[in-house]
């Protein structure tokens, strides 16, 4: 921080993204004793910033997740390249191939044409993406031997398989949740069989209590969390707030604060304020209804706790770490964009 930086939350210009440090470091503290080193692969999709990734890999956490080939070019550049996995099917991996000399980078495949893409793309290694039960990528469990196969006859590495259950990271209640968990990672690991390599990778958040089956878990969320995932039975809180500033007050009972649709993702519903209630958001608008109205003035600062905490993230350049009301430094978030 320089002398020019924002002393305090006050000084902010909002809407600003702001992180609570002291509950950051403990939903790092929970997830080290829950799975440390190598048995947590974090997904850098949640919060899209080298800095915090920094902090994960002095943790021990050395291999990442990313969602995007610039989430990996980011996390090259930034020298966090020991082991990188694109989690996602992309033709657009020339450019990651490209960076082949200076770090370990493995893409997912689930078909001829991803495949296709990675060898003319010198890609070294790949992960066959295996569908699990999510309706979205991954190969039919029964073929991902053969593509494995094909992917070797062709000189790349198969370090192993992935598949994502996102289908239920919402599901709440213990039993039925490791139920279903288990049967989708049945499929994973018949697919292991064929496929062969020492990674098993999948989960998230929301099922890292869960999924005792991959060799590495996906979360990334778990670090700043969400009003969703805050839903579940997870030692993590919330640390990520959206600061916004009152810009009217209007005595028939609401008042309108600086921040919207453009500053908070709405996929996962309304942010939630613990002075009242949220009413709507437009574009750059909040309108509250506060218990109290008479509390309330222009110029007073709201801290909104938003719905889904990775395309909120991606709607801010830089994001502001706090402890109490005392800004300790800001994080650009560099690995934006796609």
């Amino acid at each position: 921080m320089t002398e020019n930086e924002p002393a305090t939350i006050g000084d902010l210009p909002t809407p600003a993204l702001v992180i609570d440090r002291p509950t950051f470091n403990a939903n790092r503290a929970a997830m080290d004793a829950l799975l440390p080193g190598d048995k947590l692969r974090p997904h850098v999709k949640a919060f899209k910033t080298t800095a915090l990734a920094q902090l994960l890999a002095d943790d021990g956490h050395r291999g990442f997740c990313c969602a995007t080939p610039r989430e990996v070019e980011g996390m090259v550049a930034a020298g966090l390249g020991d082991d990188l996995l694109l989690a996602n099917e992309s033709l657009d991996v020339a450019r990651l191939g490209a960076l082949a000399d200076r770090a370990n980078i493995t893409v997912a495949v689930d078909s001829e044409a991803t495949l296709d893409a990675a060898i003319a793309g010198r890609v070294r290694s790949v992960l066959v993406d295996v569908n699990v039960g999510l309706p979205r990528c991954g190969i039919d469990p029964a073929d991902a031997g053969r593509l494995a196969d094909r992917a070797r006859g062709a000189g790349l590495e198969v370090r192993g398989v992935m598949g994502y259950e996102g289908h239920l990271m919402m599901v709440r209640d213990p039993k039925e949740k490791a139920d279903k968990v288990g049967a989708s990672m049945e499929l994973l690991l018949r697919a292991s069989a064929d496929v062969g390599g020492d990674i098993v990778s999948g989960g998230g958040t929301g099922t890292c209590l869960t999924n005792t089956w991959c060799t590495e878990i996906q979360a990334g969320s778990y670090t700043l969390m969400d009003t969703d995932y805050g839903k579940l039975d997870l030692p993590f809180e919330l640390a990520l707030n959206v600061v916004a500033t009152v810009i009217s007050v209007n005595t028939k009972g609401w008042i309108i604060a600086d921040a919207g649709i453009k500053s908070m993702a709405m996929d996962h519903g309304n942010p939630t304020w613990e002075h009242g209630d949220v009413f709507f958001l437009s574009d750059e608008h909040i309108t509250l209804s506060p218990t109290n109205i008479n509390e309330w003035k222009v110029g007073d600062r709201v801290r909104l706790q938003p719905a889904h905490v990775d395309p909120t993230i991606a709607k801010h350049e830089q994001m502001w770490l706090v402890d109490g009301d005392s800004v300790v430094d800001r994080w650009a978030v560099d690995l934006r964009h796609w």
